[in-house]
């Protein structure tokens, strides 16, 4: 069977070979520009030595999800695990960046959480996880005053690491935007990163599609194809990759194939996917720190929806 007009059903050879080739080209991008994920030790303390963490924790996340899936292929595999090397060793001084961040700021969960995925993958660094236990116990860490995604994502992170959750996850989600499914029609771009990455930690990063609340899944199985056409018209690659790792969350994807196709069309030869429109120009440190994330999330939908199509392929035929 293959995908027809809207994008649904089981998805034809060409349709896997489509969304698996964009995912092979970030992985080739984010391997050669890996300097790109850099930290700045003498940043301005106004700006926060933990404000370049972030993309480092994203590429270890996306890494570990490569590994998990376990369909993208020997070279993909083998790229990732450089990068995540290149992460630890380099970007990070073998983890004890992580120390003085959680130093610095001891309340910040951002050491913690780009440390997670590290740890799931066998690096370790014993002062950081002390020091994350010990602040776990602070009235602070809890006290803190995040987004409510933002609370949900440090809640599953908790979980994950064998923490109690500071606010469980089910009172964390109920505070959500997408918990309430109100008006899908006043969906702008901060709301639509928050749905995606509610469906991210609510699904443990795409493992756990039944995770996700049924009144959720059934508004995002109206809404989604709306959403999705709607930012493939603006252009708006970066926001459009993510709403396409939210299908593959979903218990039914439809790898939405007028979607895969504009995102794969506005990939550049060389892997790298532009954030909105056109790729930018300046300085290539510039340039990276504009497009390493949205190319990290067409790393994500790849693998994510080419995992979902082959489990599609072998699951039994209901009788």
């Amino acid at each position: 069977m293959t995908t027809d007009s809207t994008g649904t059903g089981d998805p034809s050879p060409d349709h896997m070979r489509l969304i698996h080739g964009v995912g092979a080209r970030a992985m080739d991008w984010l391997h050669t520009n890996r300097a790109g994920f850099r930290l700045e030790p003498d940043a301005d303390p106004e700006v926060g030595f933990l404000e370049r963490f972030k993309p480092i924790g994203e590429a270890a996340m996306i890494c570990k999800i490569l590994f998990r899936e376990g369909v993208a292929g020997s070279r993909q595999a083998s790229l990732a695990r450089g990068l995540m090397d290149h992460l630890w060793r380099e970007a990070l001084d073998g983890g004890r960046s992580l120390v003085r961040g959680g130093r610095q700021e001891p309340i910040s969960p951002i050491p913690f959480e780009v440390y997670l995925p590290f740890k799931e993958m066998g690096y370790q660094e014993p002062e950081t996880e002390r020091a994350v236990r010990l602040n776990h116990r602070l009235g602070s860490w809890a006290a803190l005053e995040v987004l409510p995604v933002r609370r949900l994502g440090i809640s599953t992170y908790e979980q994950r690491f064998g923490l109690m959750p500071s606010t469980p996850v089910e009172d964390a989600t109920e505070r959500t935007w997408l918990a309430r499914t109100p008006e899908p029609w006043t969906v702008e771009g901060h709301i639509g990163y928050d749905i995606t990455h509610t469906v991210f930690h609510l699904t443990d990063w795409g493992q756990n599609p039944a995770g996700l609340p049924a009144g959720i899944a059934d508004y995002l199985a109206l809404w989604l194809p709306v959403w999705l056409d709607d930012w493939l018209d603006l252009g708006r690659w970066d926001l459009l990759g993510e709403l396409l790792v939210v299908d593959a969350c979903l218990p039914e994807p439809t790898l939405d194939a007028r979607a895969w196709r504009g995102f794969a069309a506005a990939q550049q030869p060389d892997g790298a996917m532009p954030a909105v429109h056109e790729m930018p120009e300046g300085s290539w440190d510039d340039v990276f720190d504009i497009v390493y994330h949205p190319t990290l999330v067409a790393a994500f939908a790849s693998v994510l929806a080419t995992s979902r199509a082959m489990a599609s392929l072998t699951a039994p035929v209901a009788s």
